[in-house]
């Protein structure tokens, strides 16, 4: 984990415009900068960035954050590597907290196989590009299939020498490790000799999501050799992970985004060939059934999947390997199945952009109904095989159990019901059956874990009063002047924020969002940090970020009518911060004293102890007295 001094660091290096303006073209009005949404498609720019509070907000879609969040949600990187990306550009040096042996040996480990991996790209591509065995043996070969260089130099591909140890002599020059170049899987040891792994191969770099090489695909020039198959890929290891990777995600995340929808192959050269035809919101599964990981990165681009693969036998089975799995991850997928034994490098290439896109468009089939015709055209009218077929398809349809994917599932239990010319109502018990049972047996594997068995949960009271729902307006209003003022002098002896801290000592926050953003700061101050909304944007959590955000970030802004004529009137600089902080607390005290009346009121006229009712009506007078301390100190009585 990154050191909170390393964030610190970076958050007070950071500048909104610098970052967001490498995206985003912006043009200074008033006091923040405007641009067109980068997260929507618009005309009129509503996409305002605020470099005093480092906050933008899109006015047209809502999206808001701050500069973490703008590249996370951007370029669809993770806390720690919009972190990571900062502090490169800011030249500051990462450290990190306390970790394990072992989690420090897999950092360094990961960090080795990045670096050999970095170089080994650099001396393919130069032997494909530069050499005469390269340009003659594979860039020739390439250019035959149809790639031409801007496609080759974007992949980066390249070509390992028939030689058998071209590579793995130079990187061993290179001081790399016998190690990490074997746990790379770029070399093999043979009689206690390190030779090349991917000889007389054409390379493909695999990126991760943010660009960094985690391994490599090398496929045999023509016809695959007798002794060897078509394609070699990189072994697992630290940083490859072959469940967790989509090729081509890197090179297409923009274009998923834009387009809101996904299209998925099955091979490299799909991918590359598509890309070069501008069809650029395409990845592949790398010939391997999908898994439930591949499917979330696709789903931080879009919810539409569109699956083309070959319309074989073996293609559709392919297709219909991940299905559950993708309706379980809340994806709407079709189908399109390539004719005429063809593949999608081959057909694009054949028929042409233009008529591949709407060859595409006109062919999506409904994934769920695609696999009932295809299962009831296997089963024929075998009896035993159509009950199969009525199990398998509400046992998929069952999958569909998110809350606002209701009117979805219901949708298809109707169509399908209509296709199988059975009863509706029977579906619909048979498809509850399988979600209550995958639910017992969910619950019955959490009961029987270690960490959790004997362990009471408290269970959310069905019928909870009103009476205690959060009162968020007043507990966010004291949020906003702890984090904008927190660190100021409210006396000689206290800052803003122990001041706060003393005064709802006594009292508590009901929203547990709000709650926890509270209890962070306090812990932050505790341990001598200087917490603040600025700080506090930056915060791990992405609840406490967009809370510090929420609390902030006003709806109403000055228009720039009004935001012009200001800029010709003085105004006088006041500190009201000590009399918008007064009032905040005495506004949230009043509100949770006015709930402990009614409560109160309640408890009084329940009891039936003599004894209890004195302390009740005791507290009552208590509570009056305080009530009464309050509004005189706002000047009027604001509660009934």
């Amino acid at each position: 984990m990154i050191s909170p001094q390393t964030i610190e660091q970076i958050t007070n290096r950071i500048d909104i415009i610098d970052v967001v303006g490498e995206f985003v073209k912006l043009k200074k009005r008033g006091a923040n900068y405007l641009g067109l949404c980068p997260f929507h498609n618009e005309r009129t720019p509503s996409f305002t960035v605020s470099p005093s509070k480092e906050i933008y907000k899109c006015f047209g879609c809502g999206k808001s954050g701050n500069t973490i969040t703008f590249l996370m949600e951007h370029e669809k990187y993770s806390y720690a590597e919009a972190l990571k990306w900062l502090a490169q550009r800011y030249n500051i040096e990462i450290q990190e907290t306390e970790v394990s042996d072992e989690t420090r040996v897999m950092q360094q480990a990961a960090e080795s196989l990045h670096a050999v991996n970095n170089f080994a790209q650099k001396f393919f591509a130069e032997q494909l590009l530069a050499t005469e065995e390269g340009q003659t043996s594979a860039l020739t070969y390439l250019e035959e299939r149809g790639y031409d260089l801007n496609t080759i130099e974007k992949f980066q591909l390249g070509y390992n020498p028939v030689q058998k140890n071209a590579f793995a002599s130079v990187a061993i020059r290179q001081q790399f490790s016998q190690e990490i170049l074997l746990k790379s899987g770029l070399v093999i040891s043979r009689n206690d000799e390190l030779i090349d792994n991917y000889r007389g191969r054409i390379i493909f770099p695999i990126h991760n999501t943010t660009g960094k090489i985690i391994g490599f695909g090398a496929r045999v020039i023509g016809k695959p050799a007798a002794a060897g198959p078509k394609y070699i890929n990189t072994p697992e290891n630290e940083i490859y992970v072959k469940s967790k990777i989509l090729y081509g995600a890197y090179f297409a995340r923009h274009s998923i985004d834009k387009n809101n929808e996904c299209l998925l192959v099955e091979g490299y050269t799909d991918v590359i060939s598509l890309h070069q035809a501008g069809i650029e919101n395409v990845v592949a599964s790398g010939g391997t059934s999908l898994t439930t990981d591949q499917l979330r990165i696709i789903k931080k681009y879009t919810n539409n999947l569109t699956i083309i693969y070959d319309g074989d036998a073996a293609g559709v089975k392919a297709a219909m390997r991940g299905l559950d799995m993708a309706l379980e991850e809340g994806l709407n997928v079709k189908l399109v199945l390539i004719p005429d034994n063809e593949d999608p490098d081959s057909y694009v290439k054949k028929v042409g952009a233009a008529l591949f896109k709407k060859f595409v468009e006109e062919n999506k089939r409904d994934f769920i109904l695609f696999q009932l015709d295809v299962l009831l055209k296997e089963a024929g009218n075998d009896i035993t095989r159509k009950n199969a077929v009525v199990n398998q398809v509400a046992e998929s349809v069952s999958r569909i159990n998110r809350a606002e994917d209701f009117s979805r599932r219901q949708a298809y239990i109707h169509e399908c019901a209509s296709i199988l010319k059975i009863d509706e109502d029977g579906l619909i018990n048979l498809v509850n059956k399988y979600i209550n049972d995958r639910v017992n047996k969910e619950e019955k594997s959490r009961i029987n874990k270690p960490e959790t068995a004997g362990v009471e949960t408290a269970e959310p009271s069905k019928g909870e009063d009103l009476l205690f729902q959060p009162d968020d307006a007043q507990e966010k209003n004291v949020l906003r002047v702890l984090l904008e003022y927190g660190l100021n002098k409210w006396n000689a002896e206290e800052t803003i924020a122990e001041h706060i801290f003393h005064e709802l000592d006594q009292f508590r926050f009901d929203n547990a969002e709000m709650k926890n953003l509270y209890e962070v700061y306090r812990s932050q101050y505790a341990q001598g940090f200087n917490p603040s909304a600025k700080t506090l944007l930056y915060h791990e959590d992405a609840t406490i970020r967009t809370l510090v955000v929420n609390v902030t970030l006003f709806p109403f802004e000055l228009s720039r009518r009004w935001d012009e004529k200001l800029e010709n009137i003085k105004v006088n600089d006041v500190d009201t911060s000590l009399q918008d902080v007064a009032m905040s607390l005495n506004y949230f005290k009043l509100r949770k004293i006015k709930r402990m009346f009614e409560q109160n009121q309640r408890d009084i006229e329940q009891t039936k102890n003599w004894n209890e009712m004195l302390q009740l009506m005791e507290l009552h007078k208590q509570l009056k007295e305080e009530e009464r301390k309050i509004t005189c100190q706002l000047g009027t009585v604001i509660m009934k």
